[in-house]
């Protein structure tokens, strides 16, 4: 699973926080992503534009 942690606060979760990336799905040009927190506690689904503008890719 790819890794992803927080660029800044976002939908109440703090900086820095690390997601894992579930599903990835893409419908007529519009992506959306499923991410989850590292304990699997919360579940969020975003827009391609949040991802970019919120998250980054850890290695």
């Amino acid at each position: 699973m790819k890794r992803y942690q927080l660029k800044r606060d976002f939908r109440g979760v703090k900086k820095g926080s690390c997601f894992y990336l579930v599903v990835e799905s893409e419908y007529i040009g519009i992506k959306e992503y499923v991410v989850r927190t590292q304990d699997f506690s919360r579940r969020m689904i975003i827009s391609e534009r949040e991802m970019e503008k919120y998250f980054i890719r850890m290695t």
